[in-house]
């Protein structure tokens, strides 16, 4: 038997525990015995990752004592990104922001900044002005979103 002394030793003071019927389901974390936390001690042996590393042993000693591991946690899926991904998309999802739904073209000065939903901040001015100087080199997708959200000018590229 090669198990750490400190294993041994927690193991030892539950097995007194046992002993004296001391009911280990409530044995919270800050139960201390001879200076040991032995609630944190079986909380931790109880963990799957940690159960998985016991020897087979560790396991049967502790099972002995109904000491069995917590049920593994089940994995929550990642939320998908409802947050507009590309510099294109965040500049649309701000012009939209500031233009509201049926209004007309958008007018905003070059230093306005508009602050998206999830806190992102888009320097609304500068795309409105760098996509306007480079409205040539838009894809017809791109040209027709912004038609879509009041830029008149998009509108002239997209049907030219």
């Amino acid at each position: 038997m090669s198990w750490p002394a400190e294993w041994q030793r927690h193991y030892a003071v539950v097995r007194e525990m046992l002993a004296e019927e001391t009911i280990l389901a409530y044995v919270e974390p800050g139960v201390t015995v001879h200076g040991m936390d032995i609630g944190k001690w079986l909380d931790k042996q109880r963990k799957p990752e940690v159960w998985a590393a016991l020897s087979d042993g560790q396991r049967e000693r502790l099972g002995a004592f109904g000491i069995v591991p917590h049920a593994p946690e089940p994995e929550v899926p990642a939320e998908p990104s409802t947050a507009p991904v590309s510099a294109f998309e965040r500049g649309t999802a701000a012009l939209g922001a500031v233009q509201g739904p049926g209004e007309g073209s958008v007018t905003v000065s070059r230093s306005h900044v508009e602050r998206l939903e999830d806190g992102t901040e888009v320097k609304l001015g500068v795309f409105l002005s760098n996509t306007k100087s480079r409205r040539a080199k838009l894809t017809t997708d791109k040209l027709q979103a912004l038609a879509a959200l009041g830029l008149e000018w998009a509108a002239t590229e997209a049907a030219g």
